[in-house]
């Protein structure tokens, strides 16, 4: 069974930093590109960033180019989200996403499975 575990949300002022962690078990991780995408309040789900499963090149929406960073760590079935100098705008509920194929979708079809998804507050 698939199972995506996000952690590490939270509370934080404009300008600060998070780490999101997604733990992965059920499937072999290292087959999987990973990825996230978020939901602002009363908004469309979006991708964020994504990276394929063989570390080469990472995906990131316009949005958090230069302030989020991607990466992952196989031995550990672990992908993370480094985000620095968050902005009130990165407000959502961010999901992690797992799927097998080799394209990278920016889409939510694209992927096959998600996580419950974390909260992530930026007050200004």
């Amino acid at each position: 069974q698939v199972r995506l575990v996000e952690s590490g949300g939270g509370m934080v002022q404009a300008g600060g930093s998070l780490r999101l962690s997604c733990a992965a078990s059920g499937f072999i991780f290292s087959r999987y590109k990973m990825g996230w995408f978020r939901q602002p309040p009363g908004k469309e789900r979006e991708f964020v960033a994504a990276i394929r499963q063989n570390f080469g090149p990472t995906y990131a929406a316009d949005s958090v180019q230069g302030r989020f960073t991607i990466f992952r760590d196989n031995d550990k079935n672990t992908m993370y989200l480094q985000m620095n100098n968050l902005k009130p705008e990165d407000t959502a509920i961010y999901y992690c996403v797992a799927d097998e194929s080799l394209d990278i979708s920016l889409t939510q079809a694209g992927w096959d499975y998600w996580g419950q998804g974390i909260q992530v507050t930026v007050s200004s």
